[in-house]
């Protein structure tokens, strides 16, 4: 019978698309660490709140589709283990027709982490995924060779990006590709922080998935503005100031075995209508 199943999956998504639906999905729901929560985006209607690329992909799958629900489950800090402990069960639950997973980058700048054994946990969740019948998009890391600090593990992200196409192909999912996205070696595109993505980041990366997903959108590619010129003292002396403000507090709480979500709940629980940029968001707690 599950020929006849999937048969039938295929017929439904073929006759939304030839009714005029831009996709087959109606229910979505996002599940990893601080990237699909959207740190380094704040929301301008919800103060302490955060938006991102998952967001923005909501609200342009929303467009044309009158029963479409999101849900956000991801949360700041995790580790693969915890984000599949605690979030594909409540996923599952929700019963998705469209899941994206991204996971494994707070895993792989600890030092000692394997990218093998983090795919080889990975592979068991996407399996459960696509046997509930739901597509999932992953997104692979990105080149982080000209960041610093962070460039110290660019090989262990690429052998996790290999092993993820590997999942991806075994189970039929779809990799957003942002190792490939280069405008993300612009500084512009992160944070101050040096270890999210800035509003702009969080918008060019929702286009990618928008494209990877084949889903016409209404999104439009935009332009860092022209760097000032820096001299090297002045780069430096920026350099310090991060490390003070940023990189040593992140040192620190993994020394002490804390997270930045620690006591941060998911900002969208359960699945939900979207209406646009600064929709209710649950109960997330602010950072």
């Amino acid at each position: 019978m599950e020929g006849v199943t999937d048969t039938t999956e295929a017929h439904h998504a073929e006759t939304d698309l030839h009714e005029g639906h831009r996709h087959p999905w109606h229910r979505y729901v996002a599940i990893g660490d601080s990237f699909t929560e959207g740190i380094g985006d704040p929301d301008p209607v919800h103060p302490g709140r955060h938006r991102g690329w998952a967001d923005r992909l909501a609200e342009e799958l929303a467009h044309g589709t009158d029963d479409f629900a999101y849900a956000n489950l991801a949360i700041r800090g995790r580790l693969l283990g915890r984000i599949l402990d605690e979030q594909l069960e409540p996923a599952l639950e929700l019963r998705p027709d469209l899941v994206t997973l991204s996971a494994g980058g707070n895993d792989l700048l600890r030092p000692g982490s394997d990218p093998d054994a983090l795919a080889l946990r990975l592979d068991g969740a996407v399996g459960r995924l696509t046997d509930a019948g739901a597509t999932v998009l992953l997104f692979n890391g990105p080149d982080i060779g000209s960041t610093p600090v962070l460039s110290a593990i660019r090989g262990k992200v690429a052998i996790y990006n290999e092993n993820l196409r590997v999942v991806a192909a075994r189970h039929d999912a779809v990799v957003a590709d942002m190792w490939g996205l280069r405008q993300l070696s612009d500084p512009q595109m992160w944070d101050t922080d040096r270890l999210h993505f800035s509003p702009l980041g969080h918008h060019t990366v929702a286009i990618m998935a928008l494209d990877a997903l084949n889903v016409p959108h209404t999104l439009e590619p935009l332009q860092p503005s022209p760097l000032r010129t820096r001299t090297w003292r002045a780069a430096r002396a920026e350099d310090l100031v991060w490390a003070r403000e940023f990189f040593v507090p992140w040192v620190i709480r993994r020394l002490r075995h804390k997270s930045s979500g620690d006591g941060v709940s998911a900002k969208r629980p359960t699945a939900e209508p979207v209406f646009g940029a600064g929709a209710p968001l649950g109960s997330g707690e602010p950072s």
